[in-house]
C-alpha cells in the first residue's frame, strides 16, 4: 500500500500542528517534542498509518484536556484518537470494526466571533459511550476528513 506513514512521520506533522495550534492570544503551546516523538512511537509501534487527520481545534468536550488532536487510521484498520496539549497526551485506540455508528455533518455553524455563518463538515465515529470528532472548519481540511469516512465506510459496510 503506497504512501503508508510511519510514527516518525506522524510526529513531525504533529510537531508542525502544535506550532501552529497557537492562537496570537494564546499562550504558546508547551511541549517536551523529544517526549512527545517517544508517546507516538510507543502508541503506534511498528504500525503504517494509511491516514492522518489533524483537527486544529479540539471538538467540544475535549476542552479539558488538551489543545488539539491527531486522528489517525492504520493500514490494519485500526483507528487512533490522540490528544495533544501542554503537558498531556492521551490516545483511545479501537478497531473499525468496533464502531457502531458512523456520521457525516456537512452543514453550517454560526461563528460568533466573525459574525456569520459557515460551513464545516463533521465526522462521528461512535462507539459505547465514546464519540470521536474529525472537524473540517476550511476547504483545505475536507479532503483528509473524506478520505477517512470513505476508508471507515469501505471497512464498515464493503459492497457486495
Amino acid at each position: 500500500m503506497a504512501g503508508l506513514m510511519s510514527a516518525d512521520e506522524i510526529f513531525e506533522k504533529t510537531q508542525a500542528a502544535a506550532v501552529a495550534a497557537t492562537s496570537p492570544d494564546e499562550k504558546a503551546l508547551q511541549i517536551d517534542y523529544a517526549a512527545l516523538k517517544d508517546n507516538i512511537r510507543a502508541a503506534l509501534g511498528d504500525r503504517k498509518v494509511a491516514l492522518c487527520h489533524i483537527n486544529k481545534f479540539l471538538p467540544e468536550g475535549y476542552e479539558d484536556q488538551g489543545r488539539f488532536n491527531v486522528l489517525l487510521l492504520t493500514a490494519g484498520n485500526v483507528f487512533f484518537d490522540i490528544v495533544i496539549g501542554d503537558s498531556y497526551f492521551r490516545y483511545d485506540v479501537l478497531s473499525v470494526d468496533q464502531l457502531d455508528k458512523v456520521q457525516l455533518i456537512d452543514a453550517m455553524w454560526d461563528n460568533r466571533e466573525k459574525r456569520r455563518e459557515e460551513p464545516f463538515l463533521s465526522l462521528r465515529l461512535m462507539h459505547a459511550e465514546e464519540t470521536h470528532l474529525l472537524l473540517a472548519l476550511e476547504d483545505d481540511e475536507r479532503k483528509s476528513l473524506l478520505a477517512f469516512a470513505r476508508a471507515v465506510s469501505a471497512v464498515r459496510n464493503p459492497e457486495r
